[in-house]
Order: structure tokens, then sequence, then C-alpha cells
């Protein structure tokens, strides 16, 4: 660690230097330039006005119910927040590096249903096609975002998007990823794309959503430092090696023989939805114009092939995996799947009127599924009814009802029958939500089967059932949210290691699927933010409790907490300094199958201690520009020197990342 202290001083002086340097153009020289723009849009002379308003997108969700955009977000709030496994609302427990494997650290349920493969580790890193932005611009967009630079983890993504004319936007969007990690053979890499296009009629009736993605991740995988004793725990202690290169993991292989699990996600996407009878339109002539239907079908095509690789070739003389002599290992799971979905949406509302409006949605999904493994290969279909009924009563009660059944195929009877309202209190009394679902889920593919070079089995298990029930209340002018959750469960699967008392070497890291009985979970969530002045506390306290917790492998409490200053420096420079700290308590640490892919209850059931860990950051935006600076785990100067989420492998050491994003409209 190179005097961390001197390079975040020199960073803060980086950065409040660049906001002074362009305070020389004021906010009173902008407003004039927008007003000239603005004259000559007026006086209908060519023109470009150079301002985000303009810039708009729309998802595949907000278009099933109208055609809707939403104002780009220019903002630089949680913009250092770059790092996919460390969100504080949504923690992981990982193998200590970005890219690699990774595993909820609080209880999230998976609430699909139908034909699943089960592998999750890398989830986080996709680029999906449902989470495409389809652009609406006036003026060319393009936003350029790097983070690393000269530091270990370097992210790199450039998009575009461009109205062909007025009805017709097209763009691109591409992602660069390559980490070191902080131990040998931590090293990660992707490369995803994705080109888009979204078509809209003269007449506002028909529209065109098109996608094509690509993913390539590849994450290596070290099997862990090599250290029997105390699992790793000396290296914190150790002072006689000055770089954490120097612990020899159990996989060393290098270049092309480096072991990792590599997967291959590739998709392409098309929907054509058309508007029958009336249709209500709001705000015309601006922007933010929308088109609400009172009749709609859809049609949806997508294809999607996806590969799982693990790899390695080289000698396990470390014991990183089960018993077995196998050199050359090439895993391999391959999944391609043709859906077909048509919609058909009846709104039924006053002329004019959004306040009173009852829907109904039918939808019947038929799902083409090709599996095959290292040995077998095998067809599967689905067909699944879909429903939605819905009430708005006022601007104050919003009722909800869905129903997705599998009805014919390989997961037949599967279901996720789901209802929620919305009550709105008043504007200082906040809203109240209410809300529940049951789910009749079939198991994941790799908990019936698998031909791997060290795992093999072949099980019939029972569906899993969850009853879940929710409220929830959120006041934006107080700055309070929380919501209490319950679940009751029956046939939870999960991963653990093989019985074994008598410590037989052939059964050591030999695991299996499990099914649990019934089991009951509490979760609440509390988040509170307070303001005095230009300083800020944001507040997240998680609690869950059940009687399962061996099984689940999760933490009773969790609590994340930001302190800052924000403020506009030069009026020109709007940022935010300040620190998180966020802690959770001892849970049962899971350990990690590298050729599976898969986190599994160990027969050790290491508790490991856990401590505060704490970031400082500083975020910034001058018009454009989006930056950040983060000092991250500073307190391992102080205590504790390191720390585990999963048995054997250290979480990563303080660190110092630098960020910006940068969009142009021209």
């Amino acid at each position: 660690m190179r005097s961390p202290l001197k390079q975040i001083f020199l960073f803060l002086i980086l950065f409040f230097c660049l906001g002074s340097n362009l305070s020389a153009q004021t906010e009173d020289e902008f407003s004039s330039a927008l007003d000239s723009a603005r004259a000559l849009e007026d006086n209908k002379k060519d023109s470009v006005i150079f301002n985000a308003k303009y810039i708009r997108y729309t998802t595949l969700d907000i278009l099933k119910q109208s055609t809707r955009t939403v104002q780009l977000d220019t903002t630089h709030v949680n913009f250092q927040y770059y790092n996919k496994q460390n969100l504080p609302w949504n923690p992981t427990i990982n193998l200590g590096s970005y890219g690699l494997a990774s595993r909820d650290l609080l209880f999230n349920p998976n609430k699909s249903i139908g034909f699943q493969a089960g592998f999750h580790a890398l989830e986080r890193y996709l680029l999906n096609a449902d989470s495409v932005q389809y652009f609406r611009a006036r003026a060319r967009f393009s936003e350029l975002y790097a983070v690393g630079f000269f530091f270990d983890d370097q992210v790199f993504r450039v998009r575009l998007a461009q109205n062909i004319h007025p009805r017709l936007n097209i763009g691109a969007e591409y992602h660069a990823t390559n980490t070191e990690g902080y131990y040998m053979n931590q090293d990660y890499d992707d490369r995803k794309a994705t080109v888009f296009t979204w078509y809209e009629s003269k007449n506002n009736r028909y529209n065109l959503l098109l996608n094509a993605t690509i993913n390539s991740l590849n994450s290596s995988e070290n099997g862990s430092i090599v250290d029997d004793h105390l699992y790793g725990k000396d290296v914190f202690k150790d002072t006689s090696s000055t770089s954490n290169m120097g612990y020899m993991p159990r996989l060393r292989g290098s270049q092309k023989n480096r072991p990792l699990n590599k997967w291959k996600d590739n998709s392409f996407f098309i929907r054509q939805s058309y508007y029958i009878g009336r249709l209500d339109t709001i705000k015309v002539g601006t922007p933010g114009m929308e088109v609400h239907p009172t009749n709609s079908i859809a049609h949806n095509t997508s294809i999607r092939q996806r590969k799982f690789v693990f790899y390695k070739n080289e000698e396990d003389r470390e014991g990183a995996f089960p018993f077995g002599d196998a050199v050359l290992v090439d895993d391999t799971t391959k999944i391609t799947t043709i859906t077909n979905e048509f919609n058909y949406g009846f709104y039924l509302r006053g002329k004019g009127v959004f306040k009173n409006e009852a829907k109904l949605d039918l939808g019947f999904q038929n799902d083409l599924i090709w599996y095959s493994d290292s040995l077998t290969s095998d067809f599967y279909q689905n067909s699944m009814l879909k429903g939605q009924l819905g009430y708005k009563f006022s601007d104050r009660i919003d009722v909800q009802a869905k129903v997705n059944q599998i009805v014919v195929g390989k997961n037949s009877g599967d279901f996720l029958y789901e209802t929620y309202a919305n009550v709105l209190l008043s504007e200082k009394l906040g809203v109240l939500t209410i809300g529940a679902y049951s789910q009749n889920k079939s198991p994941e593919m790799v908990y019936e089967r698998m031909n791997y070079t060290y795992h093999q089995w072949n099980y019939e298990w029972n569906k899993s059932k969850t009853q879940n029930l929710s409220f929830s209340y959120r006041n934006a002018k107080l700055g309070f949210k929380a919501k209490v959750d319950y679940f009751l469960m029956d046939n939870y699967l999960y991963f653990k290691e093989v019985d074994n008392p008598s410590n037989d070497e052939l059964l050591l890291r030999q695991i299996k699927p499990e099914q649990h009985g019934s089991m009951n979970l509490l979760k609440a969530t509390v988040g509170q933010n307070f303001r005095l002045g230009r300083f800020h506390l944001d507040n997240l306290i998680v609690y869950q409790k059940t009687d399962a917790a061996a099984i689940l492998a999760i933490p009773e409490l969790y609590t994340w907490h930001s302190f800052y200053y924000a403020d506009i420096l030069y009026k020109v420079m709007d940022f935010r300094l300040g620190f998180d700290v966020r802690f959770n308590t001892p849970f049962r640490s899971p350990s990690y199958a590298i050729n599976a892919g898969q986190f599994y209850n160990d027969n050790v059931g290491i508790e490991y201690s856990t401590y505060p860990i704490m970031d400082l950051w500083a975020t910034g935006n001058i018009k454009r520009v989006n930056l950040f600076i983060s000092y991250n785990f500073a307190n391992q100067m102080v205590s504790p020197k390191g720390y585990y989420t999963v048995r054997r492998y250290p979480m990563q050491d303080a660190n110092l990342r630098f960020g910006v994003s940068w969009k142009f409209y021209d």
C-alpha cells in the first residue's frame, strides 16, 4: 500500500481544482446561452438544444403499459457504487475481488418460475436484454464511463443513441472490464455489448423494440490461498510478505491454462405492439408526452443461448477439489431457449381521465428449451398463462393482482400468484403498501442433474413453496421508509457438504443438493435519512430472524450508514464528501465449490468475526461530467487487518478508486 493518505489528498486537490477552473462560466452565462437556443427554436430556425431534458428513454416494462419516457439521470447520487458486489442496499458475500463469484448477503427470494439452470454466481455482471434502455433523443446522445485507469479495477463503458428521424432511434452500448485481483489468479475480464432500436409509428399506435445482446465473462479461480492451519487467518498477521501476490494459491495455472469459470450469454429480442381503439394522450407537445391505449396487442420473440464452462489444466496438488486425478477439466453446460409471448391489454377509463382506471392484461408464453451437459442432452418446453387485473381509484388507491401459471410442460404446476395495494394516505402522511404472493416452483436444473468431473448426481425433488406477506410504508418528506416481510417456505433447496464424521478423504469437499422442510423468516427493513443544513446522514438497517439460520447462512443484522456534506463549489460543481460504514453480525460462512460454481454449507460451520467496514468517498457533477473518488476499507490501517465472508477466501484490501462519466448531447 503506497502512501494511501497522500494519494487521497492529491486526488481531492485535483477533484476540487477541476471545479474551480470551470467556474469562469457562470450560471448567468449558461442561462443566456440556453435562452438564445430556445429563441432560435421558437423562430423555427435550425438549432440544437444542449440539454439533458430532451434526452429521454423507455424500457420494456414501461412500454407494456403505455408509451412513456423517462428523463435521463445526470446526477452523481450513488455514483461511487460502481461495483455491483458492494451495493449498500443489496450487499454480497464473495471471493474477495471484483468479478469473482458472489451470493446475496441478505435474503432475496427468487420469484421466477419455470425452467432455470441454477447458475447464479456471476449473474450480477450480465447485461440483460430485459433491462436495455431505448432512447428518444432530440440530439445525438453518447456517454463515456470509466473506473480505474491505473488502478486494479478497470471498468469501461460507452453508449450511443441517435434518432434517425423523430420516430426511429438506434443505439449501441459496449462494456469492457479488466481486473487484477489481490491474490494470484483472481483476475477477471468481460466483454458485453448490445445494439438496440425503437420505432414508433406516426399515429402513435405501433411500436417496435429490437435488441441483440452479447455477454462474455471470464472469472479466474484460484481455489483460495494455501494456509491449512487457520483457513487463511494468518495472512492478515503475517508481516514477512510485502505483497499478497507472494501467497501461493491452490490453483496456479497461468495464461491459457489459468483455471476459470467462463460464461457466454447471447440473445436476440423483438417486440411488436399495436394500440386499438381510442388513445388518450397527455403532455402533448412536450418531451414527456404519454400515449395511453384503451386496447393493445403485443407479441415478443426472444432467442437466448447460454454456456457455462469450468476449465482447468493442472493437477490438484493442494486439495482444491474433491478426491480425483483429473488434470484437464472442461465441464460445460449449454442451454438454448426460444420464447414466444402474446399479450392483450384492455383499459377502462373515462375519456382523458387517468385517476380512475381499470385494466386487464392477458398473456400466453411458450418456451422451447434445449439443454445439454458433458454427458447428456434433452429438450423441454413450457406453456404459461399470464393475467393481471388492476384498478386505480382516484390517485390514492392502486390495487393489482397478477397470475402466472405453467399449464403444460416440464415445469407444469409452477405458479406465482401476487397481489398488492398502494394507499396514498396524504402528501404529508406518505404511502402504505400491503402485498402478498404465493409461489410453487420447480427445482433448478443444478439440483436435479449434475454430470461434472467432480460432482455427479441425479435426483427428483418436490416443488418448493413460498408464502409471503409484506407491509411497507414510505414518507418522502420525512426521508423514511420501512418494510416488513414474512416468509413461510417449504422444500427449500440448498447445497451442503456430504456428511463425513470419520473425515474420509474420499468425501472431503464432496457436495450434494438437499431439501429442507418448513422454515420461517421475518425480514424487517428500515431506512431513515436525516439532514441538518448541508450535512446528511442516510441509514439502512435490515433485521432477519429465521428458524433455519444454519441453512440460509445469512446474518441476523445488517446496517449501513452514510454521512456526507453536500454543497455547490463556485456555483459550478455540485459535490458530496463523506464516508460510509457497514456492518453485519456473524453468520455461518459458506464454502465455495469451484467447478460447480455453487456456494454450499460445509461440515465445519465457521462463523467469522465481523467488523465495521468504512469507505471514504467524494462525488461531484460539473454539467455533463460526473466524478468520484473513493478509498474503500479505509479502517484496515487501524483495525481489522482483514476479514472474510466466504470460508478460506480473504476479502480485498484497502483500495483507492477513481471514476468518471461524461455525457454528450450534440
